[in-house]
């Protein structure tokens, strides 16, 4: 779907800038929005996947910390960092989306505006967290 597509960057692009300034208001999101004034279908589900990270933040990082040995979530660069967010969110909590697409479109969107080694750091880590996902290790899904 070239709106959920266009959903997920737009919400790196609101998620790195929400890191960067270490600011997640309400405010900075709709000024985000403001900004890049998204068509209303593109708009809702990037809301839904920024407000989601947002307010599950501390879980994604968990799991991204606990499968990526070696790499502290500080120093990943903020683009591969905020994709990973985006769908590690898309593989726990959107039962819509089937895994295989929030994996694709992870590496997809870190080849296009991360460097040369994000699609396969990406998936290595996504691959990690799939794998606990499915031997049970998952939080509950919620709407």
């Amino acid at each position: 779907m070239k709106n959920r597509r266009k959903s997920r960057e737009l919400a790196l692009q609101a998620l790195f800038c929400i890191d960067m300034l270490e600011d997640d208001t309400d405010e900075l999101i709709d000024e985000i929005c403001h900004m890049i004034n998204p068509s209303q279908k593109t708009q809702e589900y990037f809301l839904i996947l920024v407000k989601g990270v947002i307010e599950r933040l501390n879980d994604i990082d968990e799991r991204i910390i606990g499968t990526s040995s070696n790499w502290k979530i500080s120093r990943m660069s903020g683009v591969d960092r905020n994709i990973l967010r985006i769908a590690v969110y898309e593989l726990l909590f959107c039962d819509e989306i089937p895994p295989k697409v929030a994996i694709d479109e992870a590496i997809d969107i870190g080849k296009k505006y991360g460097t040369e080694k994000s699609g396969a750091f990406i998936n290595g880590i996504l691959d990690s967290v799939y794998q606990q996902f499915t031997d049970g290790g998952a939080a509950p899904k919620e709407p």
